[in-house]
């Protein structure tokens, strides 16, 4: 993998938007992250300054750190719309990776977004999806996405979400609806009932915009669910 990949979760947040809750669910997100990297075990917070971003730890243990709480009650103090933590791994180079939560009141678009340079992410498309479900738990989101950079500008419509390498729609979704996925995977609730549908577009290896046929696959299924009225425009959501 040459380029940086993306975990893109949208969802409108039913919860408050309080440092603690937006914290809480970002480590219930990055914890389990360390199975997608060994170089996603530790999180800093952002900084305007690499000597800034160096200071303080975010988590310690299963919990958010004092002094990590303190700075962004500080930093978000009066803001209420939108409200954003953003977190880094601590490396440089092909090993960097960030998560930016974007925190909006319930009737707007809340997004989370995981980027990682390509020593910080997985060839292993299993372990991806893994990382989506955990994210699908935590925020019930109205679509994810994973792309590799520069995907976006290969997508069909501008004005819908992209497969990319994977996306994930809450519909239950079947084989004879996507016959040109490489893999669908069912994402199911705590009650056993499937509340949506992953979609692979490459199962081989990791995806690529720089691939023609990876973004033929990807292209295919994007026309495939709209003609079917499955992919939403972004003004629907």
């Amino acid at each position: 993998m040459k380029h940086a990949y993306e975990i893109l979760f949208s969802f409108h947040d039913r919860t408050d938007l309080s440092v603690d809750t937006m914290l809480r669910k970002l480590l219930q997100f990055v914890a389990p992250l360390q199975n997608l990297s060994p170089s996603l075990n530790d999180w800093l917070l952002g900084g305007e300054t690499k000597e800034e971003a160096l200071l303080y730890e975010v988590f310690k243990g299963y919990e958010p750190t004092t002094s990590a709480k303190a700075v962004l009650e500080t930093q978000l103090k009066g803001k209420i719309d939108p409200r954003c933590i953003v977190i880094w791994n601590g490396r440089d180079g092909h090993e960097g990776a960030s998560v930016q939560f974007i925190g909006r009141p319930k009737d707007k678009t809340s997004l989370v977004t995981l980027v990682g340079r390509p020593k910080s992410f997985s060839s292993d498309w299993h372990l991806v999806v893994d990382a989506l479900m955990v994210g699908a738990s935590i925020w019930s989101p109205s679509y994810i996405t994973v792309e590799s950079n520069g995907y976006f500008e290969r997508k069909t419509f501008k004005d819908r979400p992209g497969v990319g390498w994977m996306l994930y729609l809450p519909k239950v979704l079947s084989a004879s609806q996507v016959p040109e996925a490489r893999a669908l995977v069912p994402v199911m609730s705590a009650d056993k009932k499937q509340t949506g549908t992953i979609i692979v577009s490459v199962t081989d290896d990791a995806f690529s915009d720089e691939n023609p046929e990876h973004v033929k696959i990807a292209n295919a299924i994007e026309i495939r669910l709209v003609d079917q009225d499955l992919l939403p425009r972004y003004s629907e959501l």
